[in-house]
């Protein structure tokens, strides 16, 4: 059995700019709320994180000021993938001598590869970082898709611990489980099927929900490992509504519009992405009511 780096809700925290760069100050604050808040692991420079419009000066600063601010309280998984392998390989050097517990790698996007492809590409970056990774595969984005047979091949690598399945493709992820079994930590990259990974035997959700309701997710999925499942389904759908908001535009412009709502310091979206239209900004403000974190 391979041990999970974490169980439970990780957050796909936010990057908060300044017209500069990284506002420090915000994303100290973001992540002492999610900590206070029950969050299991902090998934810095991911999708939602912006990591695409960042240097890769601004992205090793951020997973060591995450790093140290975290302070070994919880894991800190830093986002170090790219389409270009020698460039993946830096990154996961870098992210490593930053401190970073395990690394969350995407498959290559726009170049693509194949298969045997991603095989190659996961191991080299895995080996040039030396620390645990956590497999990011998410079609939507990259138009790559890593195939059941594929990530039982990477499981059996002894740094590639997990998989944060984004497909949207639960029998997929069924197909993986069974493949895989305990070599490989599945993990939800979509809110709105966190409960469908875990009856699979997934360990938990890099969320990106949980930047705007930490305490939702998190008691999710502890619910479920606390074994009552009736309690996780109800949490589940309760999570539907924001699931269904922060994904009415490109993530992550919804959630950074809704932190700005709710009084975080987030800090506009980087070009190419832009602010929500009105019918979007409206659903987000909706939502947010409904859930009562808005008055």
């Amino acid at each position: 059995m391979r041990k999970p780096l974490f169980t439970g809700s990780g957050v796909a925290v936010i990057t908060p700019f300044t017209s500069e760069t990284v506002d420090y100050a915000a994303l100290r604050r973001l992540i002492d709320f999610q900590l206070q808040s029950g969050t299991d692991a902090i998934v810095i420079c991911g999708t939602t994180g912006e990591c695409s419009t960042m240097t890769d000066a601004e992205q090793l600063s951020a997973i060591k000021f995450a790093v140290d601010t975290v302070a070994h309280r919880v894991p800190v998984v830093a986002g170090a993938g790219s389409n270009d392998t020698a460039h993946g390989c830096a990154l996961a050097a870098g992210a490593a001598n930053c401190g970073a517990d395990a690394l969350l790698m995407v498959t290559p996007y726009y170049n693509k590869t194949s298969q045997a492809g991603l095989i190659a590409h996961f191991t080299a970056m895995a080996e040039a970082g030396g620390i645990p990774v956590i497999l990011y595969n998410v079609p939507s984005r990259t138009g790559v898709n890593i195939k059941p047979e594929t990530a039982k091949k990477l499981s059996e690598h002894p740094l590639i611990n997990g998989i944060k399945e984004a497909s949207g493709n639960i029998a997929q992820v069924a197909q993986i489980a069974a493949a895989c079994g305990d070599a490989l930590n599945i993990y939800s990259g979509n809110d709105d099927q966190v409960l469908p990974l875990l009856s699979l035997g997934g360990k938990g959700v890099i969320s990106v929900v949980s930047n705007i309701a930490p305490t939702l997710v998190h008691d999710c999925c502890k619910a479920w490992f606390d074994g009552d499942a009736a309690e996780a389904r109800r949490l589940q759908l309760e999570m539907l509504p924001l699931c269904d908001a922060m994904f009415c535009d490109v993530n992550p412009i919804p959630v950074k519009y809704a932190m700005n709502l709710l009084g975080w310091d987030a800090g506009k979206c980087r070009l190419p992405l832009v602010e929500p239209g009105d019918a979007q900004k409206a659903k987000i403000e909706q939502a947010l009511r409904a859930c009562g974190l808005l008055q």
